[in-house]
């Protein structure tokens, strides 16, 4: 860090001292930007390493919290480590390629120190490759302008595309407000809410199309005299709803500039062709796969506690210690999740809150009520009791055909995952290959049915 801020001080030494003076008017002010423009390639390297380095060392921990996020079901979880993903690989990539472009420039401007201008002469090439050359090259000197010009926009642009995936961001979140907030609200007529959430959603779709076309035109829509008066109210609302007024001198500075509009056209077939690139996969089998579900055919290594040994490795939705048993008993551990929860409330509606606590909320708390009618520890751990009842009548197990009825607890897993955990008796059990069987319980309508959820093989030998 004291490296990063002598090279910062340095840098501002060789520039124009009167940093103070931010009067964009001023003649010195100007003086000022023209000679931080000459050199800003100095602070894009240094800011490009700093990036990149930080980038490479967050990017595993965000994909891992990513894939938890999923395995909980918590959706607002998995959307905020989701957008942070996309930005980083975007602005891993971009700055990857600047610096790349801009090791290339620096290698220029050294040969060009060496051995000047090309000569083509020298080159004693016949008339017709001489004058094709030349023609397409030009100069060396125009070479590395037109790297300099890569650079410096590719630079600039990797953090715009930062606020594109953060306007999207916001967009998506204005339509999921309005389905929470006005769709399924309490405090307004059903009827009154689901017309105006409606005509809000199509508002914002709407609007969401004409920013669409308006922003892969170019201003198309800003041209045109009479769509123009129609579609400016609905730019200044998107303009507070995706945050442009935070970076719109940016993407005007990029549109006006004949170069930044290329780089731009240029820069989305790329992010296409990656997406496209990283999505392939070869297929060795007709029948099999890797990520098939557990069965009595298929053991797949989420659901065996022995076999999670990445960082990026969660457990299923049933986990034991291993395909191989030695011991008289079994441990099964069952990872909590939202979904999981939403079946308790299915199954006994008596437990779900008129205030749902779930979803974001800070860690800063005023009081410790669960709900206006939840006001005691003794009724926190009274209805805490009745909902691990619940999750004991849904829940029950079955090896091969033998029936098994055992009571989970609370408690976290491996990762620090909270769940259920219970231990089955198999010291009766016959040794070699047994499979088991995670079953529960659903209302539908006036009736109860025993569903299966999860089938896991296992071997059973005795020590």
């Amino acid at each position: 860090m004291s490296g990063f801020c002598i090279l910062c001080l340095s840098w501002l030494d060789q520039t124009n001292p009167t940093v103070g003076n931010n009067d964009y008017n001023s003649p010195t002010f100007k003086k000022l930007l023209d000679s931080l423009q000459q050199q800003s390639w100095e602070l894009e390297l240094i800011i490009s390493g700093f990036a990149i380095f930080g980038l490479f060392t967050a990017y595993e921990p965000i994909r891992v919290e990513m894939i938890n996020a999923q395995n909980e079901d918590s959706i607002y979880k998995f959307v905020v480590y989701f957008i942070l993903n996309i930005a980083s690989s975007i602005l891993l990539f971009n700055l990857l390629l600047h610096v790349i472009l801009r090791g290339l420039w620096i290698g220029a401007l050294g040969l060009r120190y060496v051995s000047g201008d090309i000569e083509f002469e020298k080159l004693r090439y016949s008339e017709r490759f001489t004058k094709y050359l030349q023609k397409r090259i030009v100069s060396f000197d125009r070479y590395i302008a037109n790297l300099e010009n890569y650079c410096s926009v590719l630079f600039a642009i990797s953090f715009l595309l930062i606020f594109y995936v953060l306007a999207m961001t916001m967009i998506i979140l204005s339509i999921v407000l309005v389905a929470n907030f006005v769709l399924e609200s309490e405090h307004l007529p059903e009827r009154v809410g689901n017309v105006l959430g409606a005509i809000l959603i199509m508002i914002i779709i709407f609007g969401m199309f004409l920013t669409f076309i308006d922003f892969i035109t170019q201003g198309w829509l800003k041209k045109k005299k009479w769509i123009s008066k129609i579609y400016f109210p609905i730019y200044w609302i998107f303009s507070f709803i995706t945050l442009s007024f935070l970076y719109r001198p940016l993407v005007y500075n990029f549109l006006d500039n004949r170069f930044g509009k290329r780089l731009i056209l240029l820069l989305a077939p790329i992010y296409i062709a990656i997406l496209l690139v990283t999505s392939l996969e070869y297929r060795h089998s007709n029948y099999l796969e890797k990520d098939q579900r557990s069965s009595d055919k298929f053991a797949n290594k989420e659901n065996y506690l022995d076999m999670l040994t990445e960082d990026g490795d969660f457990p299923g939705e049933m986990t034991i210690p291993s395909k191989v048993i030695t011991k008289p008993y079994l441990n099964v551990f069952v990872p909590f999740s939202e979904n999981l929860e939403n079946r308790v409330f299915a199954y006994n509606d008596s437990l779900k809150l008129e205030n749902d606590r779930r979803g974001l909320t800070s860690s800063i708390q005023i009081n410790t009520n669960w709900s206006d009618q939840i006001t005691s520890s003794r009724q926190k751990d009274s209805i805490r009791k009745v909902y691990l009842k619940t999750i004991n009548e849904m829940y029950s197990f079955k090896i091969d055909t033998l029936e098994m009825d055992e009571d989970f607890i609370v408690t976290t897993g491996i990762n620090n995952i909270l769940g259920f955990e219970t231990f089955l008796k198999i010291s009766d059990l016959e040794e070699g290959k047994h499979i088991i069987r995670l079953r529960r319980k659903r209302k539908e309508k006036d009736a109860i049915v025993t569903l299966t959820d999860v089938i896991l093989p296992f071997w059973y030998f005795k020590d």
